[in-house]
């Protein structure tokens, strides 16, 4: 069974290219009244461009096309990880990818080639149908049309990765001869090289055999367990972040205050309020008032939430409160940040941190939502954690972390009357360089009269 498509004289160029055909295997005699415009093609590459402040690098995380794939202008061609916000890179360009310049989880640097493209100048060429006939590969040409077996069959169909396609059109490999061995009839890298005899086959032959022919002697000797060999991971996404973050942050001379904080009327506050905000559609927990009481402790103590000019030996003060908040995700620890703190209101802040936990838990947090963080907060307590020594994240001067709640019992005033209590521990890290420890004792003890008497929050 055959097809037949009809292509029009001065599309044959076009399909020639797009189909890997030689003009010379196009069999055909053109009518004399009729001339051949060959459309003109160029080579281009498709650089990834800068997609957040500051990134330099991206990892890619899955490709959407591969070589050999006609796209169209704003098609997903991939999506890549940067500064722990996954970004999906769309097309710039009408055209057949020629080139992928990265696997999957390799690096991928911001203006160097990402993907090379094949193009055409001929801007009244119509593309969808020549993207159409592209779709029907190798064939035979016949007079004035192209005749394409249907029993061809298109390598771009078989399952394997873009590594392995790389390797067989280097090696001029048919994949469709390759036998192979991955699952669900996946093509493995190593079913090619053993089709291009640079490794043996796999012996198959001893598998079936049974273990001991002979009859069984029991051994009186112990043989030693092997110790399981060693394994070595590169660092990538997440991890790689954190490890250029924290060797940047450690070079920054860090002091630590801690103080402990009576949060029982908090914790009435915020049991009062919770069905009238779920009614609202807003889940209130107690960090939104911790991040209220933390910009309205800024405001009085300005220099915690600037960042600092090494070069020219200046502090940067900043007029929005965007407060990161560290959440725990399936990629890791991730600080995104709710910004301008300073003009919202505690129901506000607690939708704002709603929307950033939810799309951190489906890692949907987008570049924007790490960007120009001005202060930090840490919520060690739903770990289970007490105190510990926060590390500052630069270019910031200033974070806290949050203990887990307590219940004590305490002393009411001079009495002997007691009563009882919700107690966190609190503990602020510093940039030593340009603030004290009565500076950070006074932003400290300030955020705490908020939070011990949350009446004063209606004040504001």
């Amino acid at each position: 069974m055959a097809f037949r498509l009809i292509v029009p004289k001065n599309r044959l160029n076009t399909l020639a290219h797009l189909c890997n055909l030689k003009q010379s295997k196009i069999i055909g005699t053109l009518n004399r009244n009729l001339s051949v415009s060959a459309s003109h093609w160029k080579r281009v590459a498709f650089n990834l461009s800068d997609i957040g402040e500051g990134i330099r690098e991206v990892v890619v995380k899955e490709w959407f096309v591969k070589e050999g794939d006609v796209v169209e202008q704003f098609d997903n061609l991939c999506e890549v990880q940067s500064d722990k916000a996954s970004v999906t890179i769309t097309s710039r360009y009408d055209g057949k990818i020629l080139k992928l310049h990265h696997d999957v989880d390799e690096i991928a640097f911001v203006g160097k080639p990402l993907i090379e493209f094949d193009v055409t100048d001929d801007e009244s060429a119509d593309v969808e149908e020549v993207s159409k006939a592209a779709e029907v590969v190798k064939g035979q040409v016949k007079s004035d049309d192209i005749e394409i077996k249907a029993s061809t069959i298109n390598p771009n169909k078989i399952i394997t990765t873009p590594a392995v396609r790389r390797i067989a059109s280097e090696n001029k490999v048919n994949l469709a001869e390759v036998e192979a061995s991955g699952p669900n009839g996946r093509i493995l890298k190593s079913d090619v090289l053993e089709y291009l005899n640079i490794i043996p086959p796999k012996n198959d032959s001893n598998r079936s055999k049974p273990l001991i022919d002979k009859p069984c002697v029991q051994s009186t000797v112990q043989q030693p367990m092997r110790a399981a060999d060693d394994r070595v991971e590169k660092l990538k996404d997440v991890r790689r972040v954190m490890f250029k973050a924290m060797t940047a942050a450690l070079k920054i001379p860090h002091f630590t205050y801690s103080d402990e904080v009576d949060i029982t009327d908090l914790v009435k506050l915020r049991n009062s309020l919770k069905v009238d905000a779920e009614s609202l559609g807003v889940k209130i927990t107690f960090m939104p008032f911790f991040i209220k009481a933390a910009s309205l402790a800024l405001t009085k103590y300005p220099i915690l939430n600037s960042s600092v000019d090494e070069e020219n030996e200046s502090i940067i003060y900043k007029s929005s409160h965007n407060i990161s908040i560290a959440m725990a995700t399936q990629s890791g620890l991730v600080v995104p940040n709710v910004k301008n703190c300073e003009q919202k209101t505690i129901l506000q802040i607690a939708r704002d941190l709603n929307d950033l936990l939810e799309r951190g838990r489906a890692g949907k947090l987008r570049p924007d939502d790490f960007q120009n963080g001005t202060f930090s907060l840490s919520n060690i307590g739903v770990v289970g954690g007490t105190y510990t020594k926060p590390v500052i994240a630069p270019p910031q001067v200033a974070i806290g972390a949050i203990g887990t709640m307590h219940i004590v019992p305490r002393f009411i005033g001079d009495t002997d009357k007691v009563q009882r209590a919700h107690l966190i521990c609190v503990s602020w890290s510093a940039d030593h360089r340009v603030i004290d420890g009565v500076t950070m004792a006074g932003f400290s003890n300030e955020w705490k009269r908020y939070v011990e008497n949350p009446n004063r929050f209606v004040l504001q």
